[in-house]
């Protein structure tokens, strides 16, 4: 019976190992779509007939993580400033706690206050992030993810899912720059890259 418990978890994860990859690659390819799609695209004419495709480093299943969510109470609206005009109003939602490799990190987690007004973004949750190769490898100001609010505390981060906002591509977007805080010391080589 215990040889059968441990043949059923090994093929749990690694049947979940390889859904995540697959929705991982497809994600991958959706975004590459967008980008070659002159409908879609952010990039202008002259930029889209130069442009081959987005850059992803090798799905990584180390960089999915279950994280805990520490829920913020009563935070106040702030603007976040962007490389752009605009500053949109975002509040803390919460605190994201992981670990990878064996060491603790944590992340703020935010809510655009416009975003979640709309059909289908309620439980949206916004988390931008800098870590060891944002300058070298990926783009300097850091790269996103999109993620939704749990029902409970426990998160999945895949940071394979981790883009770069549109101003490492192009001008004229303003994009969130990502706060201090949400620095990770460690190279997240996994998600988009240059």
């Amino acid at each position: 019976m215990r040889k059968l418990l441990i043949f059923f978890l090994l093929y749990s994860n690694l049947t979940f190992s390889q859904q995540s990859e697959k929705e991982v690659l497809a994600y991958q390819k959706a975004l590459n779509e967008s980008y070659l799609n002159q409908e879609t695209t952010p990039l202008k004419t002259d930029e889209l007939k130069d442009f081959k495709g987005l850059n992803f480093y090798p799905y990584n299943k180390k960089f999915v993580v279950k994280a805990r969510l520490e829920r913020l109470k009563k935070q106040a609206v702030f603007k976040m400033p962007t490389s752009g005009k605009h500053t949109p109003n975002y509040k803390r939602f919460g605190i994201l706690h992981f670990t990878i490799d064996d060491v603790n990190y944590q992340l703020e987690v935010y809510q655009n206050i416009e975003l979640i007004k709309r059909k289908g973004f309620k439980k949206h949750l916004f988390l931008p992030f800098i870590d060891e190769t944002s300058g070298n490898e990926t783009y300097g100001a850091g790269r996103y993810l999109d993620i939704e609010i749990p029902d409970g505390n426990e998160i999945v981060l895949d940071f394979n899912k981790a883009y770069h906002p549109y101003c490492a591509y192009t001008i004229g977007y303003s994009c969130p720059i990502t706060p201090d805080v949400n620095f990770l010391n460690t190279a997240i080589t996994a998600g988009v890259k240059f």
